[in-house]
């Protein structure tokens, strides 16, 4: 395989540390962002020449596009980016402040907007290159208490499906990767938690945010397992412009669809009705 240079937000934990690991036990060189020096120094320290830190807040669109630049000047082109910067909300849409659902936009979309926005100038001047977000199988799926941050990333979803579209024609790539629940700290303190304050959800959502808070830390899916499927499909002449991981993912996302192709035949007759008779006006 090809020694590639690769750029992934949010390497401190989770799967975005994940996914640095196996690019770099496969020989590539990977610049990592993180929040603080603290985290800095110990991802550098993984692989020292081959691991490079950068602090950056996603949010702020301008310090986005001055690191990558500074890193296809400094470290070199950049042929992967992998948008993985974000977090979880849970609470259910009533009990969910509007400040907290425009903090999760801003960070699970726009910060991963911003990042593949500056990455692509460079990509597409140079006809090649592969662009990744982590969405979820909440952005194919939906599950109470988390309206929120299945909103956010079904846009990240949409954004990633027309980004593909519009750039294959310059040899560029665009996937979503759409992890299942892993064995990270995603469910754990990393979540934040909208308070719950309206009794008539009590019997709905408390055992699921009980059974969520009670998995994290032995959920099924293996984190190294999911950098070593990030890193293979970027070998391959046709990645996927959706990577499903986990078996939990599959199943769950498979559902969800069937759910909207039984509507869509149960309803087929009155979606017609609303057609003009004599038909288009070409």
């Amino acid at each position: 395989m090809q020694k590639q240079k690769w750029l992934i937000t949010g390497v401190s934990t989770g799967l975005g540390r994940a996914f640095a690991q196996a690019a770099l036990a496969a020989g590539h060189t990977v610049v990592g962002t993180v929040r603080s020096e603290e985290d800095l120094r110990a991802f550098e320290g993984i692989e020292p020449g081959h691991a490079h830190g950068r602090i950056l807040d996603v949010t702020d669109g301008d310090a986005v596009a001055g690191v990558i630049a500074e890193v296809e000047q400094s470290v070199g082109p950049l042929d992967v980016v992998v948008a993985n910067a974000g977090y979880g909300l849970e609470g259910t849409f009533e009990e969910t402040p509007l400040a907290e659902v425009r903090r999760q936009f801003e960070v699970n979309v726009f910060g991963a907007v911003s990042t593949l926005q500056a990455a692509l100038p460079h990509m597409r001047r140079r006809r090649r290159g592969h662009l990744m977000a982590v969405t979820s199988m909440g952005g194919l799926m939906a599950v109470p208490g988390m309206s929120a941050y299945c909103g956010s990333k079904f846009a990240l979803e949409g954004i990633l499906e027309a980004l593909g579209k519009e750039v294959a024609q310059f040899g560029i790539h665009v996937t979503a990767i759409e992890p299942g629940s892993f064995r990270t700290d995603w469910a754990g303190r990393s979540m934040t938690r909208a308070a719950q304050s309206i009794d008539d959800y009590d019997e709905l959502f408390t055992p699921i945010r009980e059974a969520r808070q009670k998995a994290s830390g032995n959920q099924l899916g293996n984190p190294a397992k999911a950098g070593e499927a990030v890193v293979h499909i970027t070998s391959v002449d046709q990645p996927p412009a959706h990577l499903v991981l986990g078996s939990d993912a599959l199943r769950l996302v498979a559902a969800a669809r069937t759910a909207v192709d039984e509507d869509i035949r149960a309803w087929e007759t009155l979606s017609r009705t609303t057609d003009f008779a004599e038909g288009a006006q070409l």
